[in-house]
C-alpha cells in the first residue's frame, strides 16, 4: 500500500494547523470519519480549540471532549457521562482511537 498520499496530506495538514496555531488563530475544525464502539464509520467534525491540549469530536449529536494534561493522561467526557481515561492507538487502517472512539482522516498530529 502506497502511504505517501497520506503522509503528504497529513503534513500539509500539520503545517497549515500549526500556523494557525501559532497566529492565535480561533479554534479550528477538519472534516474526519469516526467510528465509536466498532459501528459503522460515518462523517464526523474534529474541532481543536488547543493542539495537543483540548480538541472534541462531533459524531451526529454526540459531542465527545478529549483534555490531555500534558503528563500523557487523556480525559474523555461527553455530555453528562462521567469523565474516563483513554489512551491513544493506532489501528491497522490509519485510524487514531481513544478507547472505543477512532477518527481518520486529515489528523493533526503534535
Amino acid at each position: 500500500m502506497d502511504r505517501l498520499p497520506l503522509l503528504t496530506g497529513l503534513l500539509t495538514a500539520w503545517a497549515l494547523l500549526t500556523a494557525q496555531v501559532a497566529k492565535g488563530e480561533e479554534p479550528f475544525s477538519l472534516p474526519l470519519e469516526c467510528q465509536l464502539e466498532s459501528a459503522r464509520w460515518q462523517p464526523c467534525t474534529l474541532t481543536v480549540e488547543r493542539l495537543g491540549e483540548h480538541w472534541w469530536l462531533q459524531v451526529g449529536g454526540r459531542r465527545l471532549d478529549f483534555h490531555h494534561d500534558g503528563r500523557g493522561q487523556i480525559e474523555l467526557q461527553e455530555a453528562a457521562r462521567e469523565t474516563r481515561l483513554v489512551q491513544p492507538h493506532w489501528r491497522s487502517e490509519q485510524a487514531l482511537c481513544w478507547g472505543g472512539i477512532c477518527a481518520k482522516g486529515a489528523l493533526p498530529l503534535d
